[in-house]
């Protein structure tokens, strides 16, 4: 481990304290000139870090740049070991999962990156990631037989773990659209991208890699053009939170849904924050738009249709498209 990795753990567990180059010199064994390179290191990389003359060096609370060493001290310890790999810059970060799942990483891996520059979300639509303003992660998991049936609740499950974790960390109240976007405010804030890898000569599922997006504050810019009319924040620019701290609680409440998926308690928290649920909707699979009412979520995520014929019909995870059209 480097001596600017060892400094930044170090200042990260004590945001917002003062450190004196000694003090840090000694905990690691290494000189005061080591030090100061190191800070100037992370200086450079974006980190804001205070420096005062007989009090030392501090990671600013405003400092906000992601990584392994800021994430770690919000994990729980069962997950303190689990592999995290964060990006300046990726393509994709899903893409990057499934080429070190390839590679033979081991379940509970967790990349992030500042930004995309090729994010991905359903049916092949892009994911805006712009650099330092989001949450780009994606997580590898590797199912046992006994877990395999149950696997195509995972997106169901990362949705509810999106929303616990802003609700704890961020005091906010997130609801979710069927299947898999987190909304705050009438605004989409969250999309979730989960693809499966079946092995060829068993034909069960062999890797799952969940990929979550999170607009975490606004580019200073704005939203582009496109989405902004419906893309929202899920954090204020006042609010000084770094997202390390949102990321660790993502991770914390998803690896623990993980372990019970079979158990389905997650179900009470998805059909409580639904956004659609009682509410007229339309949707399609690719031949046409059908109306109805949004009735109940079964155990097995499955959104009820009442159709405006009186029949019912079922829609499961796949490629549905779902709009919510009150009073249309």
């Amino acid at each position: 481990m480097s001596v600017k990795t060892k400094v930044l753990m170090l200042l990260e567990a004590n945001r917002d304290c003062d450190l004196s180059g000694q003090d840090i010199a000694g905990r690691l064994g290494v000189t005061r000139a080591a030090v100061w390179k190191a800070v100037k290191a992370l200086k450079d990389e974006g980190y804001e870090i205070g420096a005062a003359n007989n009090r030392g060096y501090r990671l600013m609370g405003k400092s906000d740049v992601l990584s392994a060493e800021g994430i770690r001290p919000c994990l729980r310890e069962c997950y303190q070991d689990n592999e995290i790999v964060v990006y300046k810059s990726t393509v994709s970060t899903n893409l990057d999962v499934k080429r070190r799942a390839l590679d033979g990483a081991k379940e509970g891996l967790v990349v992030l990156s500042e930004e995309q520059t090729a994010g991905r979300g359903r049916r092949g639509r892009s994911f805006s990631s712009p650099s330092g303003t989001g949450i780009y992660m994606s997580f590898l998991f590797r199912p046992t037989p006994e877990q395999s049936s149950d696997v195509v609740l995972i997106t169901t499950a990362a949705s509810v773990a999106v929303c616990r974790a802003i609700r704890k960390v961020l005091r906010e109240e997130p609801s979710i659209k069927w299947v898999n976007d987190v909304y705050l405010g009438g605004k989409k804030v969250c999309g979730i991208l989960t693809e499966a890898v079946s092995d060829f000569e068993s034909g069960r599922i062999d890797t799952v890699v969940v990929g979550i997006g999170i607009n975490y504050r606004e580019p200073k810019e704005g939203f582009s053009p496109d989405i902004r009319d419906v893309a929202g924040a899920v954090c204020s620019k006042e609010n000084p939170t770094p997202r390390n701290t949102l990321a660790a609680a993502v991770m914390n409440e998803l690896f623990s849904l993980y372990e019970g998926l079979s158990e389905k308690t997650y179900m009470e928290d998805y059909r409580r924050w639904s956004n659609v649920l009682g509410r007229r909707v339309r949707f399609s699979s690719g031949d046409g738009w059908a109306y109805g009412t949004a009735a109940e979520i079964d155990d097995d995520g499955g959104l009820l249709i009442r159709m405006d014929d009186g029949e019912e019909q079922v829609l499961r995870t796949g490629e549905i498209s779902l709009r919510v059209c009150d009073g249309k």
